[in-house]
């Protein structure tokens, strides 16, 4: 099987364990990344920082991304992603707590390829993460 990575751009390490857990659960990653803002999540997608050593992003499936990142927000993660040539075709999903229309619409408006919100309850947000790891890494075929 091709090796499979997850890049998981989440500040909330109560977020970020659950998610880890729901995806772990359904054996849906090989190899995830964890990063806590939107500086560090720059330099893991360009290789460059403490990323150095990483070549390139052919094994990235998906990258989950919170919209209130320290740092770097969400959104501008986002934008920088979807201007760069070599990584815009990487699928994004944006998982966050924010229901707030303008950032979905801004989301979508930058390339967002989907805006899950964070359910409240446990069980709920184990299902949500469960269902949209599913949904990018064995459903949707990705562009090549």
């Amino acid at each position: 099987l091709d090796k499979v990575e997850i890049l998981l751009v989440e500040d909330n390490p109560v977020d970020a364990e659950l998610t880890i857990r729901a995806l772990k659960a359904q054996k849906l990653a090989n190899e995830m990344f964890v990063v806590e803002n939107g500086v560090e999540a720059l330099d893991f997608l360009f290789c460059q920082g403490k990323y150095a050593q990483r070549t390139d992003n052919s094994a990235l499936k998906v990258v989950f991304l919170d919209v209130k990142l320290p740092k770097l927000n969400g959104l501008e993660v986002l934008q920088k992603m979807k201007s760069d040539s070599e990584i815009r075709k990487i699928p994004v999903v944006m998982v966050t707590s924010s229901c707030e229309d303008p950032d979905i619409r801004k989301a979508y408006d930058l390339g967002a390829n989907s805006y899950v919100v964070k359910p409240v309850g446990f069980e709920d947000f184990i299902k949500a993460m469960q269902n949209t790891g599913l949904f990018w890494l064995l459903i949707n075929q990705p562009s090549k």
